[in-house]
């Protein structure tokens, strides 16, 4: 792959990146238009490809928040066509590389040294690159390392950047622009935080340690005394990203075992840390043929509050649903319902909620679930594509939903759509006061 050799770091030039790919995307749709005359039955496939391909060559040279958004969307097989999800996939480790003297500029800044004179050895040419950095292979004293080397420019233009992009995103994904105001600052926060490598390398080390006795789990060690604010130094850890994983034709077995790791290793973060790896897209993991799986990036971590907490999972318990007096507290204290809304609104949307967490949360309602039941998410993608066609929630003059909930949902999104991808059968553990009155039962009765 090309590599790169200046990032666009003004507001000017990263601004004319998005002009290009919007001039770039108007081209497109005029070809296409231009051939429908002729071919009235056209499909959009290849209006689709042109405009992916497009918009993602524009993000991927800007680097940074711009394709980390590539990168969201690219988890989510229901916002986007699949001509979108296939090329905004790459962004999670195939984006175009930095070149080797901006690597070399990097590290002079913040070690005072080329990477040369830090490593016994250093490979110029990185391995992996994503949306924030790169990551390339060393050695020191006999041990293999992994350097991931941040992006010039990324930390100090997150701001300006998420707010070039929201008129795209408002256009190409047809998105409600309050909701997007809503969500913008948990966005921006997080984002920031992603560029700050001295605290991943903290949360790195608290989470793996805290994390380590999980079954089949592998994390690296990481060495502060070769990290900074925007390089970080690590064990390299071998394996396979999920796609070629799969292509090794994994037994059931296997698949099985890895997707139980990932189960715990969210349920134990969630419900025992009240912290959690909140990117939990194939990039960052690294599976194996032994059925074990290593871990990687701890850049987004979402601290859950607890007042979040106690509210969001009490309605995974579906006992909690039976009480429409508490659902509707609890909803309010969510934000799913709000104040103004009509007794009609109230109702519609109490309705529309529970409906969701019913689906969302089945996975929770049983002791074991098979994540590889296609049927199952063919209906939460439909339902998710009903609610895109509601007009009482295109029209909602209020955006619903803790913002709190963005990561959290994200995260369960990213699980859940890993799992399906390993078609993996996982003991879904939770806490006792997650088990409803039903689950109980028929726990009790299997073990009598």
């Amino acid at each position: 792959m090309k590599s790169q050799n200046h990032i666009p770091t003004t507001k000017v030039a990263r601004a004319s990146q998005f002009v290009k790919a919007g001039i770039k995307v108007g081209g497109n749709y005029i070809k296409h238009y231009s051939k429908k005359l002729v071919q009235p039955g056209l499909g959009n496939e290849e209006l689709h490809s042109d405009n992916a391909a497009d918009i993602y060559d524009a993000l991927s040279e800007l680097k940074g928040s711009a394709l980390k958004m590539a990168q969201m969307l690219s988890m989510d097989r229901n916002i986007l066509p699949r001509a979108y999800v296939d090329k905004f996939a790459m962004s999670q480790y195939s984006a175009p590389p930095l070149s080797g003297p901006l690597v070399v500029k990097t590290f002079r800044n913040y070690f005072g040294k080329s990477p040369q004179q830090l490593y016994d050895r250093f490979d110029m040419e990185a391995v992996n690159a994503a949306s924030i950095g790169q990551v390339h292979q060393a050695w020191k004293g006999g041990k293999k390392l992994a350097v991931k080397v941040q992006y010039p420019g990324v930390a100090d233009s997150v701001t300006s950047d998420l707010k070039i992009a929201k008129p795209l995103a408002v256009r190409l994904l047809n998105l409600n622009e309050r909701d997007i105001d809503r969500y913008m600052g948990e966005v921006e926060a997080k984002l920031l935080e992603e560029t700050d490598y001295d605290l991943e390398l903290k949360r790195s080390v608290a989470i793996s340690e805290s994390c380590a006795h999980i079954a089949n789990l592998v994390f690296p060690k990481y060495y502060p005394e070769l990290s900074s604010k925007r390089i970080l130094t690590m064990d390299w850890l071998e394996g396979l990203h999920l796609k070629d994983f799969l292509k090794t034709n994994p037994s059931q077995e296997v698949r099985n075992q890895i997707g139980q790791a990932l189960w715990d290793f969210y349920n134990y973060q969630v419900h025992t840390l009240k912290q959690v790896h909140a990117d939990p897209h194939p990039g960052n993991f690294l599976m194996r043929a032994d059925g074990t799986m290593g871990v990687i990036d701890f850049g987004c971590v979402k601290v859950i509050p607890d007042y979040f907490y106690e509210n969001y999972f009490r309605l995974i318990n579906f006992d909690t649903l039976d009480d429409e007096a508490l659902t509707k507290q609890i909803f309010r204290n969510l934000e799913f319902l709000v104040p103004g809304d009509s007794p009609k609104e109230e109702a519609f949307f109490t309705d529309l909620f529970k409906q969701m967490i019913f689906m969302l949360g089945m996975p929770f309602s049983v002791r074991e679930f098979d994540f590889g039941n296609d049927a199952y998410f063919d209906r939460v993608y439909a339902f998710a594509e009903e609610l895109s066609k509601i007009d009482e929630l295109k029209n909602s003059k209020v955006a619903r939903g803790s913002q709190d909930g963005l990561y959290i949902n994200r995260t369960y999104y990213g699980l859940y759509s890993m799992l399906n991808e390993l078609k993996a059968t996982v003991i879904t553990h939770k806490p006792d006061w997650l088990l409803s009155r039903k689950l109980r039962d028929e726990l009790q009765g299997a073990t009598a």
